[in-house]
């Protein structure tokens, strides 16, 4: 406790002494964290999403105008009879158009330029979670898909394998930009702290003639990397909730529509202590390299 409580109050008095190189890696840090909690705060609304739409995933079955009432009887008959649709709902046009209007008030007008209601009827179909899985889902879909009086028939896991391979996409290219910003802060980091240590250069010389422990000449040296990767997280933080804060008060009506009512949410304290950690580590192992040459 002793080598922690000397590396801590040494760290703080090199981070003052030499605040404006100090000042660089904090930023270099905070903007490494900053890309990386962005790309967290996309990914992670986008999980969340996808997990609610993947459980109330369903298929629309949308009826031709001129559809009769035996060729509904019919579609109605199969989906009762697969085992695998759990609820079915019909949508008649009116009520279609009146849903189009509820949930996409900003583009409510555009349905008013149409001399006739432009939506189907449709029947929206509930599966059970295990449907997709075995291949039965996909079955289904393609046979009433062929039935008479049947205009098109939209899956819904099909978009949202699509969407979940491109949340993937983002993600490995969102760390690989990460990767390298944050090796660009550590650099920073190591440099910094290397000013400090040539600045005690002849406290350390003493101290290693005396015997002292690597722990006392190296610790103070590695917790000011630490201390900088801490500082930078949380500076990357708060301009986070800050970006954050302004998008939903700008933006908020908008990507409700887009998100079909869902609304964005900040990062859980869970990644919060993810960020921070990782930028303590990035200084840390940034302090613990300059820190080498000390001793």
């Amino acid at each position: 406790m002793r080598a922690i409580d000397y590396a801590l109050r040494q760290a703080w008095s090199s981070l003052w002494r030499s605040r404006v190189a100090t000042l660089f890696a904090v930023i270099a840090i905070a903007l490494a964290m900053t890309v990386l909690g962005a790309l967290l705060l996309v990914t992670w609304n986008a999980q969340r999403l996808l997990a609610q739409w993947t459980d109330a995933a369903e298929f629309s079955v949308y009826l031709r105008d001129d559809a009769t009432s035996e060729q509904r009887g019919a579609i109605e008959a199969l989906l009762d009879q697969s085992g695998i649709a759990t609820g079915r709902e019909y949508v008649s046009k009116a009520q279609a158009l009146a849903q189009f209007r509820r949930e996409f008030t900003g583009l409510a007008s555009l349905a008013n330029g149409f001399p006739d209601n432009p939506f189907p009827a449709s029947l929206e179909v509930q599966l059970r979670p295990d449907a997709e899985h075995d291949g039965r889902a996909a079955s289904l879909v393609t046979r009433i898909g062929a039935l008479p009086g049947v205009a098109d028939v939209r899956y819904d896991r099909e978009w949202l394998a699509r969407f979940e391979a491109a949340v993937r996409t983002v993600r490995a290219a969102g760390l690989g930009l990460v990767l390298l910003m944050a090796i660009a802060a550590g650099v920073t980091v190591a440099a910094v702290v290397r000013l400090g240590l040539y600045a005690r250069r002849d406290e350390i010389e003493i101290m290693s003639l005396v015997g002292a422990p690597f722990t006392f000449i190296r610790g103070p040296f590695v917790a000011e990397g630490l201390l900088q990767g801490g500082l930078g997280a949380l500076a990357a933080l708060a301009l986070l909730a800050v970006g954050f804060g302004m998008t939903r008060a700008w933006w908020a009506a908008d990507l409700n529509n887009v998100l079909g009512g869902s609304s964005l949410q900040f990062l859980p304290l869970s990644l919060w202590g993810w960020l921070i950690g990782g930028g303590m580590l990035v200084g840390s192992a940034g302090g613990f390299v300059a820190a080498r040459r000390a001793g």
